[in-house]
């Protein structure tokens, strides 16, 4: 059986926020493990995703998880946040580097009073309170990291941390997840690899954002686009065939967990789910 998460951002407008509240509802109805909420680069959403969070848990019943981010935030200040978090009954945590201030190059320079890593950050959030940890994934590394060996070296140090499980950034090419999964494994990464999924409401703003991910666009899924930049409705039902032929694909091959990047849409990701 194959199970689903969702993930879903802080509504920054009244529209927004209507279309986040329709789909979180129908989306719980699909039974899903866990949810999600986002939290911008320093904080800059924490009212908001904390605010998210407590009508969603109020609203479906289901575990909610919080990212977290750890660039530029004092090891104290993060510790009393976490405490914070504890005491409302947030139990998972996304944790994060986060985006790179523009005052800030990575690697790091060493400073006691931050994390360095995100595995630094792992065994720090567990050493506060035993809360479930998921962890970033890249399975074409992530776009600071020198190499994908570099970066796997880095995902066993989060997995060794105590990390539940990694999430991936999103990909279209299966055959990126299960070969990036069997490199894992064969460094002696036994946590969970869970595929991190994109629904393409728009492609290209998809392709903009897979640009600063390092998110390959394989040719055939230009050509499935190519000529349907004005007309909508036709983009939107290839892009359902296309999610729900990369779901089966997954479920097929003995996946038994998909994380899905809502966007806080509810179409593409509902019915994938439905046809599953």
């Amino acid at each position: 059986m194959t199970h689903f998460s969702f993930e879903f951002f802080p509504p920054k407008t009244d529209k927004m926020a209507e279309t986040l509240w329709e789909a979180v509802p129908i989306l719980a109805r699909q039974h899903p493990v866990f949810m999600t909420v986002t939290y911008g680069a320093g904080g800059a959403t924490r009212e908001g995703t904390l605010d998210t969070i407590a009508r969603m848990q109020k609203e479906t019943s289901l575990p909610i998880g919080m990212h977290l981010t750890y660039i530029n935030t004092p090891i104290e200040e993060m510790y009393e946040f976490v405490d914070e978090l504890w005491t409302q009954n947030i139990r998972h945590i996304i944790a994060l580097r986060g985006d790179m201030p523009e005052d800030l190059q990575w690697p790091l320079d060493t400073d006691k009073g931050y994390f360095q890593y995100t595995s630094d950050f792992v065994e720090g959030l567990l050493s506060r309170h035993p809360f479930e940890i998921s962890v970033g994934a890249y399975p074409e590394k992530h776009p600071d990291a020198p190499s994908l060996d570099a970066d796997l070296i880095a995902l066993k140090k989060k997995c060794d941390a105590g990390a539940t499980r990694a999430i991936t950034q999103f990909f279209f090419d299966n055959e990126v997840y299960y070969e990036f999964v069997e490199q894992a494994q064969k460094m002696g990464i036994t946590t969970p690899i869970v595929p991190g999924i994109l629904p393409i409401h728009d492609f290209k703003s998809m392709k903009n954002f897979a640009a600063r991910c390092n998110t390959t666009i394989p040719k055939w899924l230009e050509d499935k686009f190519s000529g349907l930049e004005k007309n909508p409705e036709d983009a939107l039902k290839v892009a359902q065939d296309i999610l729900n032929a990369q779901v089966e694909c997954l479920h097929k091959n003995d996946v038994s967990h998909i994380h899905f990047y809502t966007l806080n849409k509810l179409k593409l990701t509902v019915e994938a789910c439905q046809a599953l």
